[in-house]
């Protein structure tokens, strides 16, 4: 594996290192708009244990791919991001193989700051049908990013999932793999007045059935769903999400935790 640290005009590298099932990139310089951290020598169908930034934290990650790019966040890119991140003259990068017990233990599934916006075959993946003004606070990323601050909205540690008002909005989450889910727990944003909430949303999973999940006005506690008892599910669909009657349009998603293992390891 090699991990590279270049610009994208010129592709002169910043930085490198690469190694055999592990691989650390420590470097001094700062990063630039542009650059570009590019991770190869993947073996697709692999799990790995992926640190892009230590202000970003670690993920656990299924990948199918030979090769990873990845963007440096900035400008408004950035701002769903903790302001330390990419932030310096001192950074560290990280790749290693996943260990077994990572990959087959008791977990919350859905979990992964390193996702990004746009590239798919990296899971587990967040994508919607709407993100209020395609803004990267509002990007359906953040609410698989770990962050469960609900008390406020906009940049991190408030970034979440919003909708721009949209009632048929839908929140996507794929697996990449088959996997045995038990519980899901959903944080909405609780900025009130500014914000509304759900009172009723449907969660679809990929084997055709669905289950219906009736919520409250929650500050700072998920909406526990528990006994699922799901089995080779490959993905899940948040929809059919119905508002409050409040006077606020703004219903909006923190973060989601599905628990489960993949599948056949329970």
């Amino acid at each position: 594996m090699k991990i590279e640290v270049y610009n994208d005009w010129d592709h002169i590298n910043k930085a490198e290192a690469e190694g055999e099932g592990q691989v650390l990139l420590s470097w001094d310089g700062e990063y630039r708009k542009g650059d570009i951290i590019e991770i190869s020598g993947l073996c697709p169908g692999h799990y790995y244990m992926v640190n892009i930034d230590q202000a970003v934290g670690s993920a656990l990650i299924y990948v199918m791919l030979e090769q990873i790019i990845y963007p440096v966040p900035f400008y408004e890119k950035k701002t769903s991001y903790n302001p330390l991140a990419f932030f310096g003259n001192r950074h560290v990068i990280a790749i290693r193989e996943a260990f077994p017990f990572e990959t087959a233990s008791y977990r919350n599934l859905a979990l992964n700051p390193f996702d990004q916006h746009d590239v798919e075959g990296i899971y587990p993946h967040a994508s919607a049908n709407v993100e209020t003004r395609d803004e990267a606070v509002f990007a359906a990323r953040n609410a698989i990013d770990g962050m469960i601050c609900t008390r406020s909205h906009g940049e991190w540690p408030y970034e979440s999932w919003g909708i721009n008002r949209r009632e048929d909005a839908e929140f996507r989450l794929d697996f990449g793999v088959p996997v045995d889910i038990d519980e899901i727990r959903l944080y909405t944003r609780a900025d009130f007045p500014h914000d509304s909430y759900w009172v009723e949303g449907t969660v679809c999973f990929s084997d055709g059935t669905s289950r219906i999940l009736k919520m409250e006005r929650h500050i700072d506690l998920p909406h526990i769903f528990p006994d699922l008892k799901k089995k080779d599910i490959t993905s899940l669909t948040l929809k059919n999400l119905i508002k409050a009657d409040d006077p606020s349009p703004f219903p909006a998603l923190t973060q989601i935790e599905v628990y489960g293992v993949p599948a056949g390891k329970a």
